[in-house]
């Protein structure tokens, strides 16, 4: 396994995150318990999850995957073997039953997310907490074009921040990162954050894979010249890049049969691009699943790859993709597939 700084805080994470959306919808608490143990013994120290999962969020599993972590931690100790992060869930109206609606970035709403996080996370401190989306309107979740909105209704970053700093200074979170963030928000958080005195943020949790690779126009410099490396989810656009969906396959369990709703990756032009990476690695005898993994853990400016599972098959070979390198010439002919498809799914 590989380590990386995590911004500029003093912990080092494994290049590969272990997701957790699925543990309480897709996987069960042993399921959830056995990942976990499969990979801290490949190396990976690094866990990722959200007050709002499993996903889909719906009312009644809201928070299972953080009380499954809580659960491993309290039958089986091994806190201190692992760098834990979560996520305070953004404002909108499509899920009021996350703290009845109070979803602001404000220090009310902020405090009592975080009690609820460690409650059910049965921990003293999260190490990493991050904001899943901003509380503004911008473009986020597949959204390109920006729409400005004059009068819209926001938290100021300044007050958000502070909030922030209130938590870290009473020792419940150690770091801060954002999520689903733009060029400008980033660079913001960055200089309130030096103006005040506030804490820095370490990390960026951003979409990233062969379909999308928006993360490249603006924010990769910022992560290089910065030091606030993006931690990538979807890396595997939500499996499509295994090549499992192909000619219109819906194998059984699996994301896309169970939730139509995720479509980000579906449409027509994402399909003809990825026939064409699965070709490619086939090609080259390679797992398609397992190229994608490595084209991101690759990136200099990735601090981890969140991986996720639903089977213990699929863990076993996305840990693997650690251990690919990928050639000169599947390089050249990767950029030559985005250079014909360009960014089909952002």
């Amino acid at each position: 396994m590989q380590y990386r700084p995590l911004g500029d805080s003093p912990l080092k994470v494994s290049a590969l995150c272990l997701g957790t959306m699925t543990w309480g919808e897709q996987n069960t608490r042993n399921d959830a318990f056995a990942q976990i143990d499969r990979a801290r013994g490949a190396g990976v120290n690094f866990m990722d999850v959200a007050e709002m999962y499993p996903v889909p969020p719906i009312e009644p599993t809201q928070g299972e995957s953080e009380r499954i972590i809580g659960e491993y931690f309290a039958s089986r100790g091994k806190r201190e073997d692992w760098i834990l992060a979560s996520k305070i869930t953004g404002p909108g109206a499509w899920m009021p039953h996350i703290r009845e609606g109070k979803t602001r970035f404000t220090h009310q709403h902020i405090q009592s997310a975080v009690e609820g996080s460690l409650k059910r996370l049965q921990t003293d401190y999260i190490d990493l907490y991050q904001l899943h989306w901003p509380d503004r309107n911008t473009n986020f979740f597949g959204n390109l074009g920006y729409r400005h909105k004059p009068d819209e209704e926001m938290t100021a970053i300044e007050d958000t921040l502070e909030a922030l700093d209130v938590q870290v200074r009473a020792g419940k979170i150690r770091n801060i990162g954002l999520s689903n963030e733009t060029p400008w928000g980033v660079m913001r958080f960055l200089q309130v954050a030096r103006e005040r005195g506030w804490p820095r943020i370490v990390s960026v949790q951003n979409p990233y894979n062969l379909l999308n690779r928006s993360y490249e126009v603006g924010l990769a410099e910022i992560s290089m010249r910065e030091n606030v490396g993006l931690l990538a989810y979807s890396p595997l656009a939500f499996g499509t890049l295994s090549g499992k969906y192909l000619g219109g396959k819906r194998p059984e369990k699996a994301r896309l049969t169970l939730f139509e709703r995720f479509s980000r990756y579906t449409n027509p032009q994402a399909q003809r691009a990825i026939e064409d990476y699965v070709k490619l690695a086939r090609e080259h005898g390679i797992d398609p699943a397992q190229m994608a993994l490595a084209f991101v853990t690759r990136q200099p400016f990735v601090t981890s790859n969140i991986i996720g599972a639903t089977t213990m098959d699929q863990l076993n070979r996305n840990l693997s993709s650690i251990n690919l390198g990928l050639s000169d010439s599947l390089l050249e002919a990767i950029a030559a597939i985005h250079t014909a498809n360009p960014n089909p799914a952002p």
